[in-house]
């Protein structure tokens, strides 16, 4: 009996550490899951500002119609360089950076913004910065019941 239990003392002195080496393992597992829901968190919110500046400046061009035949009244239509022009402005106003290109038929005008959004935990791997691209778009059509 006496050496039962000197064996079962030997067995338990292996033992030692194995929950502390756990308990470690586990921790720095919980650390980067909680640090990924963070930083993807983060990076989800800035991809939704950029993807509304990108919307309110292709809005703000949108606005922009031609003044000499809107004044005159003889005709309502959007200037298309304006609305660009517009759009840049609403975007450096904002303090984003981003580009509004014209569609080739003058049309449409698509803005895009791009960011960065700052890690807080990726930043321990040695990632600092999550690129993210917002984009908007218009029509540069006018009317009430139908485009003109």
């Amino acid at each position: 009996m006496h050496n039962r239990l000197r064996r079962a003392a030997g067995h338990l002195r292996e033992d030692r550490g194995g929950i502390a080496v756990y308990t470690a393992i586990v921790t720095v597992a919980l650390l980067a899951i909680i640090g990924l829901a963070i930083d993807g968190g983060g990076k989800l919110r800035a991809t939704e500002r950029a993807d509304a500046l990108a919307m309110e400046a292709a809005r703000a061009a949108g606005q922009a119609i031609d003044p000499a035949s809107a004044v005159t009244g003889t005709d309502v239509r959007v200037d298309p360089e304006g609305a660009q022009a517009a759009a840049q402005a609403y975007l450096a106003r904002a303090g984003a950076q981003g580009s509004a290109t014209l569609s080739a038929d003058r049309s449409r005008l698509d803005v895009t913004v791009h960011g960065s959004y700052p890690t807080v935990f990726l930043a321990i791997a040695g990632i600092t910065s999550l690129d993210v691209t917002g984009h908007g778009s218009a029509r540069m059509l006018h009317g009430i019941t139908q485009p003109q």
